[in-house]
């Protein structure tokens, strides 16, 4: 299972102005969706809207305002090995092999030494680095680097992965390989994924889903329903069609609700 739900979410900061004066932001208010097992569901939004913030709450690193989420109907409390997280940053420990960082998470969980390997080393066929076992990160690309961080928050077995932006500091050839490879893991695990990103192409190329977030105080101003056979083609009419709607999505001014396209 790994049915990751929002209900109600808001987040707003108190900021101190002075001695006497307190400013509240509000980031984003009364957001509700679902994430259904085996599911991926891309938000998208403008800068300072709150995307990575709400993924923030999701993982347990940041407290809500208002509202919950549940992974599984378990309300998210703080950080667990339910789920697993890839940010930008790779976040790699330097002096670990890619084996070494793939096996981190697994024995936290107490995992037994000898599973540990077996483990390890399914993950890193899975994201195509055999053969690269005994590297340090150092001495990988950033493409590399970013899949050991996804064989890494795979291994532990999650009910969900949830990802910010996780390609957003790769070039456009590495990224777009990174987005094919992607497309292909999910596509072997059926791992329930909440993925974050700015890029419109690529939350075509990779959901079933794609949630936009409006301005602030954010609020999910339109739900797009990615039905197209993967693996999916950039050029296909109905790709561009989806671009043209979620470009015009991210310029428009809230209107009252959301709206629904499938």
């Amino acid at each position: 299972m790994g049915e990751l739900r929002v209900e109600g979410l808001s987040k707003t900061y108190a900021r101190r102005e002075g001695w006497n004066r307190t400013r509240h932001l509000r980031v984003f208010e009364d957001i509700s969706f679902t994430v259904r097992d085996g599911e991926f569901v891309s938000i998208i939004g403008s800068s300072g809207c709150g995307k990575s913030t709400l993924l923030g709450i999701a993982a347990g690193l940041a407290e809500a305002s208002a509202g919950v989420i549940t992974l599984d109907g378990r309300p998210v409390r703080g950080p667990g090995l339910d789920r697993g997280i890839v940010f930008q940053e790779f976040a790699l420990f330097p002096w670990l092999t890619v084996l070494g960082n793939i096996k981190f998470g697994l024995r936290s969980k107490g995992v037994p030494r000898a599973e540990q390997d077996r483990i390890a080393r399914k993950y890193v066929r899975l994201v195509g680095l055999s053969g690269f076992e005994d590297y340090h990160p150092y001495r990988l690309s950033g493409g590399m680097r970013q899949r050991v961080g996804l064989a890494r928050a795979l291994a532990i077995g999650p009910s969900a992965l949830l990802m910010d932006e996780p390609f957003g500091a790769l070039d456009a050839q590495t990224r777009e390989a990174m987005q094919g490879a992607l497309s292909e893991i999910w596509s072997k695990t059926k791992i329930t994924i909440l993925f974050i990103t700015h890029d419109i192409r690529e939350a075509i190329y990779l959901s079933d889903r794609i949630l936009v977030l409006s301005g602030r105080p954010a609020r999910v101003s339109l739900e797009l329903t990615v039905d197209l056979a993967r693996p999916r083609r950039r050029h296909d009419p109905v790709f561009q069609h989806h671009e043209t709607t979620l470009e015009n999505a991210l310029s428009a001014p809230l209107a009252d609700g959301a709206r629904t396209i499938a």
